[in-house]
């Protein structure tokens, strides 16, 4: 027989290659929204913790007197810079999805300085920012 055409069999088969394709093409999509939902989690975070640590340094350095947010509330110095539970950090708050935690070390790098780190989570992750912040009279 010198028919002209596909039999049956071979367009079975180039449908299911053409299916597989398919299949692997919305697995790739499904995973770059999952890496898009999470790298934008990470900037959301990225960008509170940073805009943190700018009101923090913006402060005076012997703030004590007036606002408390650049002291060390536990008094735990360098253990204590990476608490970030409610309980053990030196202060936090809740913006969104996110929490916000900062702590504070005196002299710890040097005399007259406070080592400040902010560290935000959200959804089992987190990002944190680490700064010096000296005495200037």
């Amino acid at each position: 027989m010198n028919e002209k055409g596909f039999s049956l069999l071979e367009i079975l088969i180039a449908l299911s290659i053409f299916s597989i394709g398919l299949l692997a093409v919305a697995e790739m999509q499904i995973m770059a929204m999952k890496g898009n939902a999470f790298s934008s989690k990470t900037t959301g975070g990225t960008t509170l913790a940073q805009d943190q640590m700018e009101q923090l340094m913006a402060l005076t350095y012997s703030s004590q007197t007036t606002d408390n947010n650049l002291v060390d509330t536990d008094s735990d110095g360098d253990a204590g810079l990476n608490d970030a539970t409610t309980t053990t950090a030196d202060f936090n708050q809740t913006q969104d999805t996110y929490t916000i935690y900062w702590n504070i070390s005196d002299d710890s790098v040097m005399p007259n300085t406070k080592t400040i780190n902010v560290i935000v989570t959200w959804d089992n992750s987190s990002v944190s920012i680490q700064n010096i912040k000296p005495r200037i009279d």
